[in-house]
């Protein structure tokens, strides 16, 4: 007679719901590369820098980069997931006008992955080019409590160097009209979560830090 679950079947349950919550939260979102090859006619051309640092020395070997974002149109519900992969990158994607947000981030160091929801605001008109300023994302140490640091600046030199990115990759923007976007708020700060796989070798399995 079976009087329980096995600890293999406890743990196989606990992953389906781990699952579950996981896929009812995260909706489904568009994937395009931070570098499109071809832009749609409408709407209009979103495009920045995202930069990644670390804000205090860390015991893993990697640096933190970003793997992907997504920016979620709140009128729609629609998510658009920009791949990057970097610490360091423009990016340009084509969105219809409306009111968005950089809605969702996940990080990698190495093996080790990490995702924090954002709420970071921004208004799309029908310009032809619409420049969101460089987003800077701090990322703490490894432990408990981790953080993520997200903040929207908007320098002459990273804009002039975006515009340069835009015209060495799409010539047929340039001298188009660009309207710059203030993001809502300026900055803010949010919980970072360490999120499945964890690397299955000792002394790294199950251990975040």
């Amino acid at each position: 007679m079976i009087k329980g679950r096995s600890v293999p079947g406890r743990f196989f349950c606990a992953f389906l719901v781990w699952v579950f919550v996981l896929g009812s939260q995260g909706g489904c979102a568009t994937a395009v590369p931070a570098d499109q090859p071809a832009l749609a006619s409408e709407g209009s051309v979103v495009f920045g820098r995202l930069v990644t640092v670390l804000m205090a020395p860390s015991s893993r070997t990697h640096e933190p980069k970003v793997r992907f974002f997504e920016l979620m149109n709140r009128g729609t519900q629609e998510r658009t997931r920009v791949t990057l992969d970097s610490n360091d990158a423009f990016f340009v994607v084509k969105l219809p006008a409306g009111d968005y947000e950089l809605a969702r981030a996940q990080i990698h160091e190495g093996p080790f992955m990490a995702m924090a929801d954002v709420s970071l605001a921004f208004q799309v008109g029908n310009e032809p080019l619409s420049y969101v300023g460089t987003w800077r994302i701090g990322v703490d140490v490894p432990g408990n409590n981790r953080q993520m640091l997200v903040s929207a600046v908007h320098d002459r030199a990273d804009q002039e160097a975006a515009e340069a990115y835009l015209r060495t990759h799409y010539p047929a923007l340039a001298g188009q009209p660009i309207a710059a976007l203030l993001s809502e708020p300026a900055s803010l700060q949010t919980p970072l979560y360490e999120v499945m796989p964890y690397p299955r070798v000792t002394p790294y399995y199950r251990r975040h830090w």
